[in-house]
């Protein structure tokens, strides 16, 4: 991608992403590469700046980071206890 085009995806990104963790405090993407990664990073970061309030980034698989808002978290399961 160019500057201009990486500058509007994450414009994009932010708009987008920010609307729907407004409506329901959480957000998933898809993030295949460690470029898609920083990406939605830097989103979250900017939502966090733009709304004074944290927005969390949690990764739910190896393609996958869910955005999110506090109380919103996915808390991880335990792992079972060795015998």
């Amino acid at each position: 991608m160019t500057d201009e085009e990486e500058r509007r995806f994450r414009a994009v990104l932010f708009s987008e992403l920010g609307n729907e963790i407004a409506d329901q405090g959480w957000a998933r993407f898809p993030a295949y590469t460690p470029e898609d990664r920083r990406r939605l990073v830097d989103v979250a970061q900017r939502l966090t700046a733009h709304w004074g309030q944290q927005v969390f980034v949690e990764a739910e698989d190896q393609c996958r980071l869910r955005l999110c808002l506090a109380g919103y978290e996915v808390h991880p399961k335990s792992l079972p206890e060795r015998s």
